[in-house]
């Protein structure tokens, strides 16, 4: 197959009207599949519809939503598989799922449409309409299943799992060995055992190729390749490699491939909801593979950073910003029932989180034991007990994600905490003024909490009393739980201290709270000290206090943290009643902006007056809040108040409650007790958590990110199933390589770059594609790494590559490429012409192409793409609109930039930034045909369709 693909290759697919199309075969499975049945008789023209309906609408679902709980290769959940007729007919402890001919009488549907709370599946949310009608109708339409079971007829055995004390005897559960063997060593040890021989190495054009676009994810450029090809030092291609690795586009690539890793995306299915400061996630994985942030690191960054911030402010936001790793789960956040919402969100967390670090399927023991690997359900609300301990989303009917201001350096922080105090003294004002205006005054019924209030507040609970003082709740309204007079004896020998704990210096309005009546004294005194000044005052307590019926301003002082900072009120000489309830302390970004006449004077009401306050008041805060909207903000989650101890949820049902667990770690790995001793009362665990991942005596941490980054590089990784490293994933290829990568990721201080450069300079990357026959007889799928297996390249890549062989590739770096104004993502357009790294990644409107080509399920960690092979592939490559423009802009630059050149130049130069490699003989004859002959220069149009075709071929979307 390799062989045809090249040769295909070197065809290039011509789009004019004087030679043919030529496209690479596609295998429909589900084509074959009624064929087969067709051939033999089985299937007759009603079955051929409905098999169809199975293999595009059942199968996927099954495959994505319900197999890895109930199927024959995996667990029998419950007793039920639904990965055969024979499976699903049997039912489980509940009898039969489906009733074929009756979708109401079966029970798989009241599980998927969620009509029963105590049968929801899948248990990490409801699937969607669309699917669900699909279930409805199959099963209507008989429920025709052409799968067959391993065994015809035979149900599985059921499976108790590994227990946690026989943990070592699962290659991946054991300690890391050791190895003084190189990369090479290991590999070609196995070739020869095998009989094979291994490849030369690439041509060095395409090592180039390959090379460029493995770490960076882009085209080589033609000073790349010459200033290889013309060196010729041994230390060449090293010195290539570190160039590649010093640049910016290799930190993009490797954020791109995380990304995936973590289910990145900047919306949420539910309503189209945007999560606006998502990108900062994006840009902080950029800026960590660039710096070659170590590893485990990032894993403290991601799991705990909001939790780790330290001297260098740069750093602590980058800790912060990394947290928003826990928030980009695809919740379903119209759920009432929020204590189901909150499980099912953390369940989505330690599903992600176990993949992604772990390569561990944690979330199968939320109903029970797991089946197969060593996670009892007691291991798995340990862990949950962890997230529990935090606040994950802002709930209300409909729940929302949690964003915080962004760290900043103390001024900035002081600048921006000003602007809010004023922006809130404001609000506060402007209410006042708008109760005078209608001619009410503001509610006289309250009670205020002093937790809502801006500022520094000092209630009278707070306060340090002399003399005896009586509490009441007579009058509305206080602040509080109440406030306090002197009595009827004692005038002049009582006095209350407001004593603020910490205010930092600055000038602030001090504010007095009473309650106004006929029997108050209209003399009480009050005494301000502030910085080195002393302010007696007399306040009326027979009037309304002016400012919301609730303060009286006593006017701007300068307070200095180190200096005295209190207020006294006392009822020296008072002629009635004196009454303490709260001072407040309001910062002043401008004391001339506030009214510090400190009189008692009534307050008549001056309607004009009052709207000149309210439109300069109005105005101020259209630009306090200008300001206020410049803060950063991130992505994030809350620490709550910690619990000790969860129960757990019987059956994965969040209301039936069974044993209480307490925090911890999954016990069959590495030093799990070590860091759960360690969890405090007043902590959550997530540093704890953080840390346990990150220990070098993990013995998957290593392992599993090692292997990731083989597979980026190579193809596949050593495990192939990158995200399951348990007993029902593959065994690892090369054991002892593996273990080398993983001993040498942690001696080299986790770094990446030190891992790829390890790889990318060994002799099995750098070897040719091969089609020997004995080569593919004895090891079919390359996992001997005899020859470099040819790959195709990503999506994002072949959308960028395109746009370089245009002219049009924007490489600015970073920042929210969200169009301004942006509420939904439906039907978003995206028309930048920025690298695909920085293209909103929309659940509901992905890019062009990005669908088509295997794009990630930015819904779920996903550790190797899908590859799939299918028409509408090549027919896209063929009719695209984006494809044709930016091949007709590739071929207005080229024409712009060939002046005066022969066809002949064009075509090579297109090769060249196509391929990467000079045309040969045979196509530049048949592109100079196609052109219509190397005398005249060829028109825009046809070049255009020529360029189109060299996009559209397999060289182009290939790497060997």
């Amino acid at each position: 197959m390799p062989d045809l693909w090249r040769k295909l290759g070197r065809r290039p697919i011509l789009l004019g009207d004087s030679l043919p199309i030529v496209h690479r075969p596609v295998i429909d499975v589900a084509f074959w599949i009624v064929w087969l049945f067709a051939a033999t008789g089985v299937l007759t023209a009603a079955d051929e519809h409905d098999v169809q309906w199975f293999e595009n609408k059942i199968r996927p679902a099954l495959v994505e939503h319900c197999l890895e709980c109930h199927s024959s290769e995996t667990e029998a959940s419950g007793g039920l598989l639904l990965d055969s007729r024979v499976g699903w007919l049997a039912g489980g402890d509940l009898g039969p799922a489906i009733v074929p001919g009756d979708a109401a009488a079966s029970r798989l549907i009241t599980a998927i449409a969620y009509d029963d709370p105590a049968l929801e599946m899948p248990p990490r949310g409801k699937l969607d309409d669309a699917t669900i009608d699909a279930f409805r109708r199959w099963i209507d339409n008989g429920a025709v299943d052409p799968r067959q079971p391993t065994r015809q007829g035979a149900r599985p055995e059921r499976q108790t799992g590994l227990p946690v004390d026989r943990a070592g005897e699962h290659w991946a559960y054991r300690p890391i060995a050791r190895s003084t063997a190189s990369i090479d060593g290991l590999i070609d040890r196995q070739i020869e055992q095998s009989g094979l021989t291994a490849a030369p190495p690439a041509e060095p054009r395409a090592l180039v190729r390959r090379l460029v676009f493995d770490l960076h994810g882009l085209p080589p450029s033609q000073q790349t390749i010459d200033r290889y090809l013309a060196d010729p030092s041994p230390m060449a291609y090293d010195r290539l490699v570190d160039r590649l690795l010093a640049s910016p586009h290799f930190a993009q690539h490797m954020a791109r491939r995380w990304m995936d890793v973590v289910r990145y995306a900047e919306s949420i299915t539910l309503r189209g909801f945007i999560l606006p400061e998502a990108w900062r996630y994006r840009d902080y994985l950029v800026t960590s593979f660039a710096n070659d942030r170590p590893f485990d690191q990032m894993i403290r960054d991601q799991i705990a950073g909001d939790l780790l911030p330290c001297d260098d402010i740069v750093e602590t936001q980058q800790r912060a910003i990394a947290t928003g790793f826990l928030t980009l789960g695809n919740s379903n956040l119209e759920d009432q029932d929020k204590t189901k919402l909150e499980f099912d969100h953390l369940d989505e967390q330690l599903e992600t989180i176990g993949r992604a670090f772990l390569a561990q399927t944690i979330g199968c023991a939320r109903c029970h034991d797991h089946k197969f690997d060593p996670i009892p359900t007691r291991d798995y609300y340990a862990l949950a007990a962890i997230l529990r301990s935090t606040t994950p989303l802002k709930h209300a009917n409909l729940s929302k994600w949690i964003e915080k201001p962004l760290p900043l350096d103390p001024a900035t922080e002081e600048h921006f905490r000003a602007l809010q105090s004023r922006a809130d003294a404001i609000a506060a004002e402007l209410k006042t003024l708008q109760s005078l205006e209608n001619g009410t005054p503001s509610n006289n019924n309250r009670i205020v909490p002093v937790d809502t209030l801006p500022g520094v507040v000092v209630d009278d609970a707070d306060a340090s009393y002399v003399g005896d003082w009586t509490e009441s709740t007579f009058v509305k309204p206080y602040v509080g739980a109440g406030y306090r007079h002197d009595g009827t004896q004692g005038q002049g020998s009582k006095s209350v201290t407001f004593d603020p704990a910490e205010l930092p210096t600055g000038q602030y309005e001090v504010r007095m709270s009473y309650t106004s009546h006929e029997n108050r004294a209209t003399n009480a005194v009050v005494k301000v000290f502030s910085a080195n000044e002393l302010t007696t005052l007399r306040v009326n307590q027979r009037r309304r206090p002016p400012i919301d019926g609730l303060w009286v301003s006593l006017g701007v002082f300068p307070f200095e943290k180190e200096g005295q900072t209190f207020v006294i009120v006392s009822n020296d000489a008072a002629d009635g009643c004196v009454i303490v309830d709260a001072i407040q302390f309001l910062p002043v970004a401008d004391p001339s902006a506030v009214n510090t006449d400190p009189s008692d004077k009534a307050v008549d009401v001056d309607l004009k007056a009052i709207a000149a306050r309210q439109k300069k008041l109005t105005a101020e805060l259209k630009r306090l809040q200008s300001e206020l909207n410049e803060r950063p903000m991130y992505l994030t989650i809350s620490e709550s108040e910690p619990r000790q101890e969860i129960p757990i949820r019987v059956r994965g049902n969040v209301h039936q409650l069974g044993d209480t667990v307490r925090r911890g770690f999954l016990t069959a790995i590495g030093p799990a007790q070590r860091y759960a001793d360690k969890i405090g009362s007043d902590q959550s665990g997530r540093v704890q958590l953080a840390e346990w991942i990150a220990d070098p005596t993990n013995p998957l941490t290593a392992r599993v990110y090692a292997n990731r980054v083989w597979s980026w590089l190579m193809g596949e990784g050593l495990v192939a199933t990158e995200n399951n490293f348990g007993t029902t994933g593959q065994t690892p290829s090369h054991p002892e390589l593996l273990d080398h990568l993983a001993s040498g990721l942690i001696d080299h201080g986790w770094s990446t770059k030190s891992l790829v450069r390890m790889i990318v300079r060994s002799d099995a990357y750098r070897r040719a594609a091969s089609d020997d026959a004995q080569r593919i007889a004895i090891d079919p799928n390359n996992r001997l790494y005899a020859s470099a297996s040819v790959k195709r390249i990503p999506v994002e890549a072949l959308r960028d590559a395109m746009l370089c062989v245009s002219g049009e590739i924007d490489h600015r770096i970073g920042g929210s490429t969200i169009r301004p104004g942006t509420r939904s993502d439906y039907d978003y357009r995206h028309d930048s012409n920025r690298r695909s790294l920085y293209l909103p990644v929309f659940r509901n409107s992905l890019p062009p192409l990005f669908d088509l080509f295997d794009f990630a399920d930015s819904s779920v960690s996903v550790g190797q793409r899908a590859q799939s092979t299918v028409a509408p592939q090549s027919l896209a490559m063929m009719n695209h609109p984006w494809i044709i423009e930016r091949a007709r802009q590739a071929a207005k630059r080229r024409l712009d930039e060939s002046a005066g050149q022969s066809t002949e130049s064009i075509i090579g130069r297109l090769y060249q930034s196509c391929y990467g490699r000079p045309a040969d003989a045979d196509e530049m004859q048949l592109c100079l045909e196609f052109l219509g002959g190397g005398g005249t220069p060829p028109s825009e149009d046809r070049l255009a369709d020529l360029i189109q075709s060299l996009f559209a071929s397999i060289d182009f979307r290939y790497l060997e």
